[in-house]
């Protein structure tokens, strides 16, 4: 190797060495890092509202349609040319009970019923002179000298068939004079005409239709309840082995609503009976409202009757439940739960039953007295974790 190159090399060598230890210098010669412990975090920071349940009665809210109690089909029993109507036989019209409607011709019933008495009398006739010759007869068997004698010489067969025949005229006297009288259609309570089939100058047969009709001295409402709703009333439910309608120790009262010519107007009325049966659908129980005299005009009121087919909104009475909490809608979790602090300052999960909620505030109960409900975003607090109240405690538990 010439010197030149030598020269090269020594020097590449040594670069190379400084390198390394200069490299080796930093990576070994700066200081360990010590470890440091995190701060712990803060518990959060909660509001809450000391529980104080109570004894309420918390109302139901549903809805209906307005119907009859009572609606019929009046009917022709007998077969004429309609002659005459009131004038109420019309659509909207009013009417007492038994007042007559619409009249039938009575011509044709009336020479039934002269008929009918004139047989009538025949027969009592013929059942008088079988009676007198009957007690001939047995005068002269007496004077035979024989207490004794057969029935047909007594006449008392033919006395039979008198009397037979006598009840014969008179059950077609009833007859044509209960014919006679169904010439006169009527309804047997106050009501309303809602559809007429027949006008004057028509013929009729018997079944034949002529109108429509509901009772006005009562409507009825049929309202839809859900299980839970149910369990917030009293209702007036229906055992076979009773003698009567099943009553609830206190009918519920309801509180009707509806809108009429831009105004809202407002009904009383009861809860008086259940349906039949469960809506096989919805699966909702239909609690039936009762309002009296619907169509009654009130003294210094422009209230409108209570029509059928009105929409109204119900607002039924509730029974008393007892250990009620009124807490706002945002303190129950999306478990069914809301979250409690204990003596130690710790979150709890507590399982409630929510009767009632709106969008503003809900009623439970499961909540002892005293316990404090958190009221602020019940998310922050952890079950079992540790939190902050926040002093300013609100009491709840009443509305």
């Amino acid at each position: 190797m010439t010197p030149k190159w030598r020269k090269h090399w020594f020097r590449a060598t040594a670069v190379v060495l400084i390198g390394g230890a200069v490299a080796y210098g930093i990576l070994t010669g700066k200081p360990t890092p010590e470890p440091q412990v995190a701060p712990a975090l803060a518990p959060p920071t909660v509001d809450v509202l000391v529980a104080q349940p109570s004894p309420q009665a918390l109302s139901v809210e549903t809805q209906g349609s307005v119907e009859p109690l009572r609606e019929i089909n009046l009917v022709s029993q007998v077969a004429g040319l309609v002659v005459g109507r009131a004038p109420a036989f019309e659509v909207g019209g009013f009417f007492q009970a038994e007042e007559a409607l619409v009249q039938i011709e009575q011509a044709d019933y009336e020479f039934a019923m002269a008929r009918a008495e004139s047989q009538v009398a025949s027969a009592r006739q013929v059942l008088a002179e079988e009676r007198g010759r009957a007690r001939q007869a047995q005068r002269e068997w007496r004077d035979l000298g024989t207490d004794e004698a057969n029935d047909l010489f007594l006449r008392k067969p033919q006395i039979a068939a008198a009397e037979a025949s006598l009840r014969a005229a008179q059950a077609d006297l009833s007859s044509a004079r209960l014919n006679l009288s169904r010439t006169a259609i009527s309804a047997p309570f106050n009501g309303r005409i809602s559809e007429k089939m027949v006008d004057e100058g028509q013929y009729v047969a018997p079944g034949t239709v002529i109108a429509r009709a509901y009772a006005t001295d009562v409507a009825q409402v049929r309202l839809p309840l859900t299980d839970r709703q149910v369990t917030l009333l009293d209702l007036p439910l229906s055992y076979d082995n009773s003698g009567d309608q099943g009553q609830a120790s206190q009918v519920p009262m309801v509180t009707l609503n509806a809108q009429f010519a831009g105004r809202l107007w407002t009904w009383k009325g009861r809860i008086v009976r259940t349906d039949a049966s469960i809506d096989l659908n919805s699966r909702v129980v239909y609690a039936v409202a009762e309002v009296l005299r619907p169509f009654a005009k009130e003294e210094g009121s422009e209230r409108p009757p209570l029509a059928p087919g009105l929409f109204v909104s119900a607002t039924i009475s509730g029974r008393e439940i007892p250990d009620v909490v009124t807490l706002p809608r945002n303190a129950l979790r999306t478990d069914g739960s809301v979250m409690v602090v204990d003596a130690q300052q710790r979150a709890q999960a507590r399982p409630v039953d929510v009767l009632q909620s709106d969008g503003r505030q809900m009623w439970v109960t499961g909540i002892s007295a005293g316990e404090r409900v958190v009221v602020s975003d019940p998310t922050v607090a952890v079950a079992g974790a540790p939190v902050t109240v926040n002093a300013n405690e609100v009491a709840g538990g009443a509305n």
